[in-house]
Parts: C-alpha cells; structure tokens; sequence
C-alpha cells in the first residue's frame, strides 16, 4: 500500500510476509559523501516521528533504499544502525526492519563526567566488532549442542535478572565468552577473559546502570542477543556474523549518542556558569565605580 506526502511515496504497513513485493520511495535528493548517513536518518526518522511510517511499518528492503536515495550500501547499513541505536527501529536478521514505538529521551544518559571513561569504552566496542563478528560466524559453524545450552542458559539468567533486577552483566559476558569458546580456537577466549567484564559497557557507565530507562535498554540488547542465539543454533555463519555486527554497532552508535549529549551539556554547563560569573562580578564593579 503506497501514501503520497509532498509528492513522494512513503510506504505505509506492509505485512512481513510480503517483504520480497515491499514498495520503494522516494528518499531526498542525493548530498555529499560526508552527509549522506546523517540526511538519511533525518529523512527516515522525520517519517517515523510524523507517522508517515507507523509503528509495526516494515522498512523497505536495504537495496530498495538504496535506489530511492541513490546512496551506497555501506550508507544505508549505517543509517539503520543510527535508527536502530536510537530507538526507532528493530531489524530482525532474515525477516526485515520494523517501525518501533516512538521514546521521549535517548536510550539512556551519560554524565558529562564519565566522558573520558567513554571515549575508552568506544574503543573497545571497536575492537569487539571485528573480534567477535568473526567469533559469532565461526561459534555457528563449530559449536557443540553442549555449548549452545550454555548460550541459551546465559541468556534465561539475562532475561530473568532484567524482570527483578539483578546482575545482568554477568550473564552478558558468558554469553559472549561462551561464543569465543565455542569456536574452537582458543585464542579467541583468550582475548575474551583478558578484557574480562570491562568489555561490557555498562561496567564502567553507570548512566546505564540507573537510568530509569534501564530495563527497555536491557530488554533491546537481549533481544539483539537473541539474534546472534538464533543464527549460531540453525549453524548460519554468515547471519550470525551480521546479527553480532549489528549488536555491537548499535552498541557503540548508542554510547555514541550519549556521548555527545553529555559534550553539549558540558558545554552549555560552562557557558551557563561564564553568564552567572559575569553577573555575580558586576555589582562588585559597580560598588568599585562609585566609590
């Protein structure tokens, strides 16, 4: 079913089932290489916050945006990936990306004092994303039946701890050192116990640890945990791999966006405090003057 809004098409609900006939549109006129991810998300998000695309809308497929804003794959991977960290879409690996329910707020908030902790906390989730996509393709195709009981076992204690509020960083971090040993090659454990439960982002951000918006952030990353489950048990290397990617990029795209709301809000701080220094020194000045 295809709407008009300004002349261009936007799609409107199309059943997942009929996601091989999903409708393309017609996206903004093509910008420079530098802007191309942001406009997108700008165009895409303007269309989910109007409702032009309604929550439980499915997105069209990758490739079909791609011709409707005559951008590269890579943008559009990108631009999902933006959506998906801020809480307007889910993308499930195999079926499509869906239309969320529209939040107030981001995802969660950074302190602008634990800047410096996140800045060392994106680079690790940069490390992550190429040791652990290749550990998700290789988990799918070597893991026993007894390590993926381990996985699912991590999982059930996630999902568990997120209702009453208990430790969900442990259960995280055997999740994803069970997959580094399920590889069979030892070295990608290894690495994994090194970095230990540090690599778990909220370890060392404590917005994420009591921000009241913790249990929806908790419930999105186990969903994103049940992805990379689902593909390393039907032993799907190459979905494994894209579901791992997009686990750990949205991670990072998330911190990202924290980050710099919490650089704005130490920079409007310090301009706010300039603007009452100011004012506080001028009656001093004008007592001075008069004298």
């Amino acid at each position: 079913m295809v709407q008009t809004t300004a002349g261009n098409p936007l799609v409107s609900d199309a059943p997942a089932e009929a996601a091989s006939s999903a409708p393309s549109f017609v996206g903004r006129p093509r910008q420079r290489a530098r802007g191309l991810a942001h406009g997108l998300v700008e165009d895409l998000g303007e269309k989910i916050r109007s409702q032009s695309l309604r929550p439980g809308d499915k997105l069209p497929t990758e490739s079909a945006i791609m011709q409707a804003y005559g951008v590269s794959r890579t943008v559009v991977r990108e631009a999902l990936s933006k959506l998906q960290a801020a809480g307007l879409v889910e993308t499930l690996h195999g079926v499509g990306t869906f239309v969320l329910q529209p939040r107030t707020g981001g995802v969660f908030r950074l302190d602008p004092g634990e800047i410096a902790a996140s800045v060392d906390v994106l680079a690790v989730l940069e490390l992550r994303i190429s040791l652990e996509t290749e550990s998700a393709g290789l988990a799918a195709s070597r893991r026993t039946d007894e390590q993926l009981v381990a996985m699912r076992q991590a999982l059930d204690d996630f999902e568990r701890n997120v209702v009453v509020a208990g430790d969900t960083v442990g259960p995280d971090f055997r999740f994803h050192l069970q997959i580094a040993e399920s590889t069979g090659n030892p070295y990608f454990a290894d690495i994994m116990r090194h970095l230990g439960t540090t690599l778990i982002p909220r370890t060392r951000i404590s917005a994420i640890r009591t921000h009241e918006g913790g249990a929806p952030y908790l419930s999105r990353v186990n969903r994103e945990h049940e992805e990379i489950y689902a593909a390393i048990a039907r032993r799907d290397p190459e979905s494994a791999r894209a579901a791992m990617r997009i686990h750990l990029t949205n991670s990072r795209e998330r911190l990202r966006m924290a980050q710099e709301a919490a650089q704005q809000k130490a920079k409007a701080d310090a301009a706010a405090a300039g603007v009452g220094g100011a004012d506080a020194s001028s009656p001093s000045s004008d007592a001075a003057s008069s004298h």
